[in-house]
C-alpha cells in the first residue's frame, strides 16, 4: 500500500529541506513500506557491463551522504546515485535553499553541495551488504582551486564502493563550477580522474565506469566539445576506447520559461516537469553527436512511464529522477517502472534494450 497520498498533505506543509530530512529518517528507520517488487523481463538491461533489474534510477541529490540506498533500491528504483560528494564536509549555500513550485510540479534548489564529506560516506558505503547497482556523484569543494584535485581524491577515496562514479561539473548552485565543462578544463579533469582509477586497478581495486554528468544550459559548440572529449578527443586512450564510460544529462536548468509558481524566480537549478523537453533535446542531441555508441542516462523531468520511454526513443539506455518523488513520492520508480513495461509491450520490444535511440533511426555507426 502505498501511504504517500494519505501523508502527502501534512508533508507538504513542512518546509520542503526539513520534509526531505524527515523522509531520510523515515526511511533509515524502516518506515516506510516497500512497493510490490518490479519484475519485469523487459525491463531487464545491461549497461556499461553492469546488470539492472529496470532502467528506472534515482537521481543524486536525494541520497546526498549514502544513508538510505538500499532503501531506496528496495523502493523498486533499478539502481541509486548517491551524492553530490565533495572530499572535505560543506555545509552548503545559506538557507532557504530549497523551493517547491507546487504549481508546476518543479523544484528550485540552490544546496551547494552539502554534504558530511567522502570519509563518511566511504565509511557508509563499506558497511553495507550490496543488494544492487549504487554510484556515486563526485563534486568539488566551493573553495578548491584545481577542480580536479577534489575529483581525483574523490574517485581514489570512493571507487572500490561504487558501482559507478559520475564526475559532476555542472551543478549551477557552485561559482565557476559549470565552466569546468569547456573543453581544456574537461579534459584535466577527466585525464586526471582516469589516472587514478588505472592506478587503483594496477593496485586489484575493480575500475568502476566512469561517466560525466552535463547540464541542459549548453550552446551547440559546448555540445559538440563535451562529445569530443566523451569520445576520447583529448585523453590518452587506446583505439576504440572512449573518454568515459556514459553520459548523464542533464543536471537542472537556469530556465523559467512558462512557470506559473511565486517562487519562479529564486535562485538555483529548476528540476521537474518544466524540465522534461529541455533536457530531453539535449538528450537527443547527445546521442547523435556520440553516434550512439556511449551509453546515455536521461534525467530531467520524469514523472511517468511515458516520459521514460520518450527518454529512451530518444536515445537514453538508462533514466533517472528525483523531482517526481516530492509530489508522489518514493514508490514512484516503481510505478515508473511498470508503467515503462506498459510502453515496451504496447510497441512490440521484447527488451528495453531494443528501444534504445527508437526514434533516431541510423545515428548509430
Amino acid at each position: 500500500m502505498d501511504l504517500y497520498p494519505l501523508i502527502k498533505p501534512l508533508v507538504m506543509r513542512f518546509d520542503p529541506e526539513f520534509g526531505h530530512k524527515m523522509a531520510i529518517r523515515a526511511l533509515r528507520l524502516g518506515l516506510v513500506p516497500p512497493p510490490p517488487p518490479v519484475r519485469e523481463p523487459v525491463l531487464e538491461t545491461r549497461v556499461f557491463g553492469l546488470p539492472f533489474p529496470n532502467p528506472v534510477g534515482l537521481a543524486a541529490g536525494f541520497d546526498k551522504d549514502a544513508e538510505v540506498a538500499d532503501a531506496m533500491l528496495a523502493q523498486g528504483f533499478g539502481h541509486v546515485e548517491v551524492g553530490s560528494v565533495t572530499p572535505r564536509p560543506q555545509p552548503g549555500n545559506p538557507k532557504p535553499r530549497l523551493f517547491r513550485l507546487v504549481e508546476d510540479r518543479a523544484v528550485i534548489n540552490r544546496m551547494g553541495f552539502n554534504n558530511k564529506g567522502m570519509e563518511a560516506m566511504a565509511e557508509r558505503l563499506a558497511a553495507r551488504k550490496p543488494r544492487g547497482i549504487v554510484g556515486v556523484n563526485l563534486g568539488k569543494n566551493k573553495d578548491t582551486e584545481r577542480a580536479v584535485d577534489d575529483y581525483v581524491k574523490g574517485a581514489k577515496a570512493l571507487a572500490r564502493y561504487a558501482d559507478y562514479l559520475a564526475v559532476n561539473v555542472s551543478s549551477p548552485n557552485t561559482p565557476g563550477l559549470r565552466a569546468l565543462q569547456s573543453r581544456a578544463p574537461l579534459i584535466e579533469i577527466l585525464g586526471g580522474v582516469r589516472e587514478a582509477l588505472d592506478e587503483l586497478a594496477r593496485n586489484g581495486v575493480r575500475r568502476p565506469p566512469l561517466l560525466l554528468k552535463i547540464a541542459p544550459d549548453l550552446t551547440a559548440d559546448d555540445l559538440a566539445d563535451i562529445a569530443a572529449v566523451a569520445m576520447g578527443e583529448g585523453l590518452s586512450v587506446k583505439a576504440g576506447e572512449t573518454g568515459v564510460d556514459g553520459l548523464i544529462v542533464s543536471n537542472t536548468t537556469w530556465s523559467r520559461e512558462g512557470l506559473q509558481s511565486r517562487f519562479r524566480d529564486e535562485t538555483g537549478g529548476m528540476s521537474g516537469e518544466p524540465l522534461m523537453p529541455i533536457s530531453t533535446a539535449v538528450l537527443a542531441e547527445m546521442y547523435r553527436l556520440t553516434r550512439g555508441r556511449l551509453p546515455l542516462v536521461g534525467v530531467g523531468g520524469i514523472a511517468t512511464g511515458a516520459d521514460a520511454y520518450a527518454k529512451i526513443r530518444a536515445g537514453a539506455s538508462l533514466v533517472q529522477l528525483y523531482s517526481a518523488m516530492v509530489y508522489d513520492g518514493p514508490a514512484v520508480g516503481a510505478r515508473v517502472a511498470r508503467e515503462l513495461a506498459a510502453c515496451l509491450k504496447a510497441d512490440g520490444f521484447a527488451h528495453v534494450a531494443d528501444a534504445v535511440g527508437a526514434d533516431q533511426p541510423g545515428v548509430t555507426g
